[in-house]
């Protein structure tokens, strides 16, 4: 007989069908392997976040030759996406004013971003002489190419062929331009400089990232006055409902103390310091911020159910910076990623650990590991996300509340599944709260895993069998 409303009394007699969704929405998947950083940056947007992922060309997007090499080693560093914003403010625009045959201004081509980043201009008949092409080369890479039309008058076709085939470029015809455009080879497009960077673009940047999510983050940064103001974003945005974490690195050049003084001083579980450097292949120091992003890739990457202890580093191949057993003891008992060496030379992870050394009242010894903060995280999120579909949708009673227990208890249960979490772990009501109104409260009781970290082997030999 049809279709009905929930609530509705037909007037004719007869069958009448509806159907809703039962479920919950499914079971909210981790979120994992997402990276972000601030660069600088020779060219691309400033202050804006720009996704990336391992098949993007760094160097088309921002060029080369500044801090954008964070990027690269964040995606060798195993992250599958990367959110990476290019910090500064000021800075000018390059551009080129091209001439016709008759050796007038006809068309000026100028840049969408500030930046140095060496750009020229050619143009040139193509092969058949049916039109002209028009590039912009850097070095002799050509980044932009377009055709346009042989003509008396070619200003606007070259105008709006330029316009109409990118938005990294902007060309306007002269006033009162026409005729020919002239044949050039690789004139140098002039004018542009980079942005300055000081503190306060850091904190600007850090805003923009704000309103993403990610996993981990680095900076371009080796100072320590920056590397606090990250330490306080992850804390501001953690209380916002983020779940943020980030690695920094200082320089070789830095003592050794100082940086163990520096790690200790941050004391927060979503904060990671590296603290000695290493050789690439190439021969190559890796500390500072590099070594920063390498790491904080991994983090980023691993999953909750493993362990960056003793996690080699593909691509390092020496230490830089060999530590004494001592050092090495003092630098983890303060937070320090410390950089060793295994029994075939390669270097690894000692122990993932974070920054965190003295929990606070609400916290336990297990904060103080990457992999069950990254479980904790994870949990927490799965079940903001999975939830986050049932708010408003659901009565505040008995049923209600229910529901959102069965929706819950099903991501705990996921976990448990993929070896994250202990068997046993619970999403109940709050016996000691008053649920009523538009407000309900739930206690999340579970177990993370940790790994295997230390084995103890007690090896009990004798003379003979008899003795």
């Amino acid at each position: 007989m049809g279709t009905f409303v929930k609530g509705e009394t037909k007037v004719r007699p007869g069958v009448y069908h509806r159907y809703e969704n039962a479920g919950s929405g499914g079971v909210a998947e981790a979120r994992n392997g997402i990276g972000a950083g601030l660069i600088r940056a020779k060219w691309g947007p400033l202050n804006k976040v720009v996704e990336m992922d391992p098949t993007s060309d760094v160097e088309a997007v921002f060029g080369s030759g500044a801090t954008e090499d964070l990027i690269t080693e964040m995606f060798t560093g195993g992250i599958s996406t990367g959110k990476f914003v290019r910090i500064g403010s000021g800075g000018s625009a390059p551009s080129i004013t091209i001439k016709n045959t008759e050796d007038a201004d006809a068309v000026t081509i100028t840049g969408a971003y500030v930046g140095s980043r060496p750009f020229s201009v050619s143009v040139k008949e193509s092969i058949t002489g049916e039109n002209k092409e028009f590039m912009i080369l850097e070095g002799s890479r050509v980044v932009f190419s377009v055709d346009f039309d042989i003509a008396d008058d070619e200003v606007p076709g070259l105008v709006a062929a330029i316009n109409g085939a990118t938005k990294e470029f902007g060309a306007k015809a002269a006033s009162g331009a026409s005729g020919k455009i002239a044949i050039i080879t690789q004139a140098a497009m002039e004018g542009g400089k980079d942005p300055d960077v000081d503190t306060t673009d850091y904190s600007k940047g850090l805003s923009v990232l704000e309103a993403t999510a990610f996993n981990c983050m680095a900076v371009d940064s080796e100072e320590v006055s920056i590397h606090a103001l990250v330490n306080a974003f992850l804390t501001r945005t953690y209380v916002a409902g983020a779940y943020p974490m980030a690695c920094v690195a200082e320089n070789k050049s830095v003592a050794l103390e100082e940086r163990i003084k520096h790690a200790a001083s941050y004391n927060n579980e979503m904060m990671h310091m590296v603290l000695n450097s290493a050789n690439n292949a190439g021969g190559k120091i890796e500390d500072g911020y590099r070594l920063a992003a390498r790491i904080a890739g991994m983090i980023a990457s691993v999953p909750s159910n493993a362990s960056l202890t003793h996690q080699i580093i593909a691509g390092y191949a020496s230490l830089a910076e060999p530590l004494t057993n001592t050092d090495i003891v003092k630098a983890l008992k303060r937070g320090c990623i410390v950089l060793t060496e295994n029994s075939n030379s390669q270097v690894w992870i000692e122990q993932g650990i974070n920054t965190l050394i003295t929990p606070g009242a609400t916290q336990d010894e297990g904060f103080k590991k990457i992999r069950r903060v990254k479980t904790r995280f994870e949990l927490m999120q799965r079940i903001d996300d999975t939830l986050e579909v049932l708010i408003g949708k659901v009565n505040n009673d008995t049923d209600g509340r229910a529901a959102l227990i069965a929706s819950a208890q099903a991501v705990i249960d996921r976990m448990v599944s993929e070896s994250k979490l202990l068997p046993g772990g619970t999403f109940s009501e709050d016996a000691t709260q008053v649920s009523e109104g538009d407000y309900a409260y739930f206690v999340i009781a579970v177990d993370d895993i940790d790994s295997i970290e230390k084995v103890y082997l007690d090896y009990k030999f004798r003379f003979s069998q008899t003795s």
